[in-house]
């Protein structure tokens, strides 16, 4: 008999138990794994580096990063917020650092750090680690929630699931009645084969990104446009760094429309058009204005060779030839038809992409239990009393930099104030 038992050892499940028998040290708490191994997630998360936090300290921009749980995080990140768990590891001997796009690491830049921290301070407190005990069953009991191993029952007054993106226990909270949100893929890369990416793998430029209607593939050759969709009109666009890989399209840019545009993509069976400006300083007007200028101011040299823009010159090249522009070419050879060919290279390149990629290490689904049915001051279950959820098996999501992270503590903490006050 335990008075709290955790279901799942990773990030939200070891903040929560901690932070429960801090607040409440009588309190019998255990943590049932299923592996053989805790907090494998946090060890690969930020290449091994684990991204702990972001370095937002508004509550209301912190939000925005969460294209589900934007609206239901307001009032918890006023309570608990990034520079709360900055302070709970630097005061127990890991210190950070925030990096230039706003990510936390440890100054270790080991996630080991992170992991040895929290596993030291559940040792310390007395917290019960039971590793390989995957839970097959939970039910209420009374007045109790009986989990069920493979070899045995265990009882506690009270349970908090920090199962993640597990189906199994969704499809057992949707059998005693919660509502799961369908889960998707958040968080992908975008797999293209197109001969402009082909041979520049690794270049990484900042870029504005669309996603276009979805249009019905016919065949190779022949599409019909959906009659709602307007034509090319963009249904969701990104801007930031845009990295080439050798599947197709990363980088921050690419995996903020990913998580953002999480339900739509699932719904386009990820087969769509992306529309990219490389050059996002120029529309389409200003820029074919700025190739007309070159082309008085440098007729001579050659297009392939001029460094006109501020891109990565493989990529430059890559676009000039699409353009069907010559490697010997000059610029007072440009017809009206090549600058805009260039133009339309530069500023609006269009790619179909056929399929996703998961993204490094990060493993986001959108999708889990209905934030409807969840009291955000507590993260207490509405249907059950003595319920707790904690991290990504509820319905809220982030784009990347230390953001899914930060719901993973924030929910851990405020599940444990209750539970510990409560007790």
């Amino acid at each position: 008999m335990f008075d709290v038992i955790i279901v799942g050892g990773g990030a939200a499940g070891f903040y929560a138990a901690i932070h429960i028998v801090e607040i409440n040290p009588q309190l019998n708490v255990a943590i049932f794994e299923r592996g053989k191994a805790v907090l494998s997630k946090v060890k690969v998360s930020g290449g091994g580096r684990c991204n702990v936090t972001h370095g937002e300290f508004s509550a209301k921009d912190l939000t925005l990063n969460y294209p589900r749980g934007e609206k239901e995080l307001l009032g918890p990140f006023h309570h608990y917020a990034p520079m709360d768990v900055m302070a709970f590891f630097e005061e127990r001997g890991v210190p950070l650092k925030i990096e230039a796009d706003g990510r936390v690491f440890p100054k270790s830049d080991s996630s080991q750090s992170i992991i040895d921290c929290l596993v030291g301070e559940a040792e310390r407190l007395g917290v019960k680690v039971l590793k390989n005990s995957s839970v097959k069953h939970f039910r209420k009991v009374g007045e109790e929630w009986q989990v069920t191993t493979m070899n045995k029952h265990y009882h506690s007054k009270i349970l908090l699931l920090a199962t993640g993106s597990n189906p199994k226990v969704w499809s057992q909270l949707e059998a005693l009645g919660h509502t799961i949100i369908p889960p998707v893929s958040s968080l992908f890369t975008f797999n293209i084969k197109d001969e402009r990416l082909n041979g520049i793998q690794g270049i990484s430029t900042y870029a504005e990104v669309a996603i276009l209607p979805k249009r019905i593939y016919v065949s190779d050759v022949t599409e019909l446009e959906l009659k709602s969709a307007v034509k090319d009109e963009p249904v969701l666009q990104s801007d930031g760094p845009v990295l080439v890989t050798h599947w197709g399209l990363s980088g921050p840019a690419i995996l903020k429309l990913s998580a953002w545009g999480a339900n739509l993509l699932n719904d386009y069976n990820y087969v769509f058009r992306v529309r990219v400006n490389w050059t996002p300083d120029y529309s389409t007007g200003s820029m074919l204005a700025y190739l007309k200028k070159i082309k008085e101011a440098e007729p001579k040299k050659t297009i392939l060779r001029t460094n006109a823009l501020d891109i990565p010159k493989r990529l430059w090249a890559k676009l000039v030839q699409a353009a069907g522009i010559g490697p010997e070419d000059r610029w007072a050879e440009a017809t009206r038809q090549t600058l805009h060919q260039l133009t339309e290279q530069l500023t609006a390149s269009t790619f179909r992409v056929e399929g996703k990629s998961t993204f490094k290490e990060e493993f986001v689904t959108a999708g889990g239990v209905d934030l409807k049915e969840i009291d955000f001051k507590t993260f207490q279950s509405k249907l059950f009393p003595n319920l707790y959820f904690a991290g990504e098996i509820i319905n809220v999501d982030a784009i990347t930099g230390g953001f899914n992270f930060q719901n993973a503590w924030t929910g851990a903490y405020l599940a444990a104030q209750s539970i510990a006050n409560s007790t």
